[in-house]
């Protein structure tokens, strides 16, 4: 008869009791790192989002104690709203048209600079970078200093050949400067996420191509784009949500005019909440804008991942 020995036992047992303690230990430790950005995430996003949605459901005025409840009144009202309305769609076509040119033009650049030789790529990296580091209020008011029809280089330069146009004063021209503007602040931002994309892809499915024919045309369609989704899709995402709560670049550079006709969504309930003294209204119209950001990222992210999980099939 073999007889246990009892000191490893003892020992087994002790390890044994030690393993949920240190189990318990580190998800303690994981909640303590943890915390920080837990307290941030709550007081600065979670309780303002939540008192977003109960003012929504009252008449709340700006000033004024007396809060009553009208819910759904202040959405149902939204669909009166003129000015909301005609910004919804503003904003919209606003958010098209810079999603098109910065999506074509970054690409555009990105190609460029990875084509370009070793020591030119960077020095173009560096040009097409440095606006992003102007900040946004920054960047529209040099613009609007710019375009100034009376003082601006702009207005000079084609006064000479017969041009004088009303940069801010029209309103296809204010949206043609303010398009501009955006453009030339984020296309280098825009362009270092899809050249760290395409220097991603495998060099040698690029050689594999070149001895198979396939020109450049053929290699960008059937290799660069289907690989780069993800990257698309990032670069979307940020572009879209970026337009539809456009605000500082039209307060700067257009103030809302001509005639309210670059009023964007975020300055109608910037007007909606300071100017016509309406919080529950300025805040059915955030929650209205919050939905629908939520609903076209799930929207594209899910088309995203049935596209990849169709091609790995």
């Amino acid at each position: 008869m073999v007889v246990a020995n009892p000191e490893a036992l003892s020992v087994k047992h002790s390890m044994r009791r030690s393993r949920p303690n240190r189990g318990f230990r580190s998800t303690g430790m994981g909640w303590l790192f943890a915390a920080p950005a837990v307290v941030i995430l709550l007081f600065f996003f979670i309780v303002p989002l939540g008192y977003s949605v109960v003012m929504s459901t009252k008449n709340w005025p700006l000033l004024g104690t007396d809060r009553p409840t009208n819910f759904p009144d202040n959405y149902i009202q939204l669909s009166d709203n003129e000015l909301f309305m005609n910004s919804l769609l503003f904003t919209v076509k606003y958010t098209a048209i810079i999603s098109i040119i910065l999506l074509t033009l970054s690409l555009g650049l990105a190609l460029l600079v990875q084509e370009s030789k070793q020591g030119t790529s960077g020095i173009l990296r560096t040009v097409y970078f440095l606006p992003v580091v102007t900040g946004l209020s920054t960047a529209a008011l040099l613009f609007l200093g710019f375009l100034n029809p009376t003082v601006g280089p702009m207005t000079r330069i084609l006064s000479f050949f017969g041009m004088e146009p009303d940069w801010l004063g029209t309103p296809n021209l204010a949206l043609t400067s303010t398009v501009m503007m955006m453009t030339w602040r984020f296309a280098g931002f825009y362009m270092v996420i899809m050249l760290s994309g395409l220097q991603a892809i495998p060099q040698d499915i690029y050689e594999s191509a070149a001895v198979d024919g396939a020109n450049r045309i053929n290699t960008f369609r059937y290799i660069t784009a289907p690989l780069m989704k993800s990257t698309f899709s990032l670069c979307l995402i940020l572009i879209l949500t970026g337009g539809m709560v456009a605000f500082e670049q039209f307060y700067i550079l257009t103030s809302g005019g001509p005639d309210n006709s670059t009023v964007t969504i975020v300055m109608t309930i910037f007007r909606e909440a300071f100017s016509q003294f309406e919080m529950g209204s300025a805040a059915a119209m955030s929650v209205v804008l919050l939905i629908a950001l939520v609903m076209m990222n799930v929207l594209q992210l899910r088309l995203v991942r049935k596209d990849e999980s169709g091609e790995t099939r």
